[in-house]
């Protein structure tokens, strides 16, 4: 199946399971209903019956978890390919927790969470620093012993250190403060407005229209650094630009939604067994991918338990574990190449 066809496919999925995700609430509306509602606001016509929910309410959180779930899976193909090691994931290995780390310390020390706009870019400047460190952190251990037990600790170290972190900041939250919280530490989308959306969508694409462009890079680097030389890349600079970018999406996504976990993983691992490891077609395509999961997850965790919600990242961790356990099971086949 050629990459054109796999790419319009999904393209198409995501547009059908998000006008669906807007049309699903406490108040259903049906999907022509949210259509004619895009396609006034599109045309600025004047607004009809329940146009105000689908734009003001459900379009903004639609939009936020199709960019984040985007930037998530992504991230998560470039580190599988930069480490050459299906099992990583900007969860697993700390990167999330670090991003979570940065934003909530600022939330805490700095009281930015009711500053409007600065607070917004400063909570995503932070999680951008923390997810930076811990993805170059992780990095260098991944060089000196590239396999997965060392990864895999690796992360369980980072994440203890990170969650301790957090939980020292915890203590010292006021109780407005413990309530804003909770979004990143299980991770949800209530409350996304068209404010939170704009402060974290200009690095989400920028990392998603800038990543693909190392494509080729990435399927060199597969071989391995010396082979990937001898065909003429930059080995460190072209790494150093990626782990800037892929902490970039994830710290952007991690202020915004929260730690949310697997997604990185999950679409992927499922993208290459479906089509191939090629990452022309594995970057767009697990971003794709991974909007229409976030969407999904999240439309089940606002309308399962309804009018109270489910944290988003108890789902994606009910999908991703026992997909995890596989693919360790997997490994120690011999099925899963380290």
């Amino acid at each position: 199946m050629g990459h054109g066809v796999v790419l319009a496919g999904l393209c198409a999925a995501l547009l059908i399971i998000a006008t669906l995700a807007m049309g699903c609430g406490a108040m259903p509306i049906r999907a022509e209903d949210v259509l004619g509602a895009l396609l006034r606001w599109i045309g600025a016509h004047p607004a009809q019956g329940d146009d105000a929910i689908v734009l003001s309410l459900r379009l903004p959180r639609v939009l936020m978890a199709a960019l984040a779930g985007a930037g998530l899976a992504c991230s998560g193909a470039v580190m599988q390919g930069m480490f050459r090691n299906p099992l990583v994931e900007p969860g697993l290995i700390g990167v999330s927790a670090g991003s979570a780390l940065g934003a909530i310390s600022v939330i805490v020390l700095g009281g930015a969470a009711s500053v409007g706009w600065l607070g917004s870019f400063g909570v995503t400047a932070a999680a951008f620093a923390g997810g930076l460190l811990t993805t170059a952190l992780v990095y260098m251990l991944g060089r000196r012993r590239a396999d997965i037990a060392t990864l895999l600790l690796a992360g369980v170290a980072i994440n203890a250190i990170a969650m301790a972190g957090i939980g020292v900041l915890t203590y010292m939250a006021s109780e407005r403060q413990l309530r804003d919280l909770s979004l990143w530490t299980l991770g949800s989308l209530g409350g996304t407005d068209w404010r939170r959306l704009l402060a974290a969508a200009p690095w989400i694409v920028l990392s998603l229209a800038w990543l693909p462009l190392h494509a080729r890079a990435l399927n060199a680097l597969l071989l391995g650094e010396r082979e990937a030389g001898l065909l003429g890349y930059r080995t460190r600079p072209l790494q150093r630009r990626l782990i800037a970018l892929t902490a970039l999406a994830t710290g952007a996504a991690v202020a915004s939604c929260g730690v949310i976990g697997f997604v990185g993983l999950l679409v992927p691992h499922a993208i290459r067994l479906a089509w191939g490891p090629d990452h022309r077609l594995l970057l767009p395509a697990s971003a794709l991918g991974g909007a229409i999961l976030l969407i999904g997850a999240d439309t089940v965790a606002r309308t399962m338990v309804a009018p109270a919600e489910l944290p988003i990242g108890i789902l994606t961790a009910l999908l991703g574990g026992p997909f995890f356990l596989w693919l360790l099971l997997r490994a120690r086949d011999g099925g899963v190449r380290a």
